[in-house]
C-alpha cells in the first residue's frame, strides 16, 4: 500500500472506472472543482452517501460544508419530492458558485443554503433532522459534534466524511508536524462518536474514509 492511501491503488482504479460519472451537471461539477482545487466528496463515497439516503429516506437533511453544491444535489436528488436539505457554508465565493448549479439542478426550491460559520449556524438550529453529513473543516470536528447531535433524530443517521485523512490517521509513526493537530483531533473525534452510547457507529475505508453513526440512544438531556 503506498502511503497516504487507505485502499490500494488498483482497486481506486477499479471503483473510479466503475462509478464513472454519467451526469452532464455533475460530470462538470467534478471537472471545475479538481480544476479549482476544490475538494469535493469521492465517487465512491458520494455512491454511498447516496445508498444511505436511499435507505433511509430522510425528509430533512443538514449538510456542513456546502463548497459548491455538489454533494447537495446527489442527495437532493435521492430524497423524496417533499425532502428539504439545509446546506451550511462560509465562503461566499462558494455560495454563489453552488447557488448557480442548484439552480441549474432545478432544487434551488429543495436546497437552501445557509451563510456563516458552522458552529455560528448550528447554535441556532433547532429542528432536528433525519440525516446530517460533516464535511466541513476536519480541525473542527469535534466543536461541531455536539450541535450534530442534539440536531439528529432518533434513529437518525450522521455522516462524516474524510476521517482517515488520506490513511494518516491509523497510520503509526512519525506524522509530519503540519498534519499533527488535525491527526490528533480526528482520532479524538473518532473516539468520541465510537465510545459514544447513544450512537452505534461504523468507521467505512472508502474515498478518505466515513463514518456512519446511527442514533439508537435517546438525546434527551
Amino acid at each position: 500500500m503506498l502511503e497516504n492511501e487507505i485502499t490500494y491503488p488498483h482497486i481506486n482504479s477499479f471503483l473510479a472506472d466503475v462509478l464513472k460519472q454519467s451526469d452532464p451537471l455533475l460530470e462538470e461539477m467534478e471537472k471545475y472543482a479538481r480544476k479549482a482545487y476544490i475538494p469535493i466528496i469521492q465517487p465512491e463515497s458520494a455512491q454511498f452517501l447516496k445508498m444511505l439516503c436511499t435507505v433511509s429516506k430522510p425528509k430533512r437533511v443538514l449538510e456542513i460544508g456546502t463548497a459548491i453544491g455538489y454533494s447537495s444535489i446527489i442527495l437532493a436528488r435521492t430524497m423524496d419530492e417533499n425532502g428539504v436539505i439545509d446546506t451550511v457554508e462560509i465562503d461566499e465565493d462558494m455560495i454563489e458558485k453552488a447557488a448557480g448549479y442548484i439552480k441549474r439542478a432545478g432544487l434551488e426550491n429543495k436546497i437552501r443554503v445557509l451563510h456563516g460559520d458552522a458552529a455560528e449556524v448550528l447554535e441556532c438550529l433547532g429542528t432536528p433532522y433525519d440525516f446530517i453529513f460533516l464535511d466541513a473543516a476536519k480541525g473542527r470536528y469535534i466543536e461541531m459534534l455536539p450541535h450534530c447531535l442534539r440536531l439528529l433524530k432518533p434513529e437518525g443517521i450522521f455522516v462524516t466524511d474524510n476521517v482517515l485523512y488520506r490513511g494518516m490517521v491509523a497510520k503509526d509513526g512519525f506524522i509530519e508536524h503540519k498534519h499533527r493537530t488535525i491527526i490528533v483531533r480526528l482520532k479524538e473525534y473518532i473516539n468520541l462518536l465510537c465510545r459514544n452510547n447513544e450512537l452505534t457507529t461504523s468507521i467505512i475505508p472508502i474515498g478518505d474514509g466515513i463514518t456512519v453513526s446511527v442514533r439508537t440512544g435517546s438525546n434527551e438531556s
